[in-house]
């Protein structure tokens, strides 16, 4: 499940619909923080990830936030249970 600015989106075919009608081509991301914690007995991390996006050809960056839980489906193989993110306006 992906949570995109207060959208809900469930299952691989939503997501990549969401992901591929954004009105921009381009997109850079210049990620400033990462934390992780390991997420109970079946080996999941918990990622939160703050930074800033350039998208397009807008001047000025927007700064974002994201969260996802990986879980893991093999050695060193892990898949995105659940992934939220969040522009940061002020």
């Amino acid at each position: 499940m992906l949570t995109f600015e207060g959208d809900k989106y469930m299952g691989a075919a939503a997501i990549t619909q969401k992901l591929t009608s954004l009105p921009f081509a381009a997109c850079k991301h210049q990620v400033t923080t990462v934390d992780c914690q390991p997420s109970g007995p079946a080996g999941g991390m918990l990622v939160f990830v703050s930074g800033a996006l350039q998208v397009g050809e807008v001047e000025h960056p927007l700064k974002f936030s994201q969260m996802f839980h990986l879980m893991p489906v093999g050695p060193g193989n892990f898949y995105v249970q659940n992934d939220m993110f969040r522009l940061n306006y002020g």
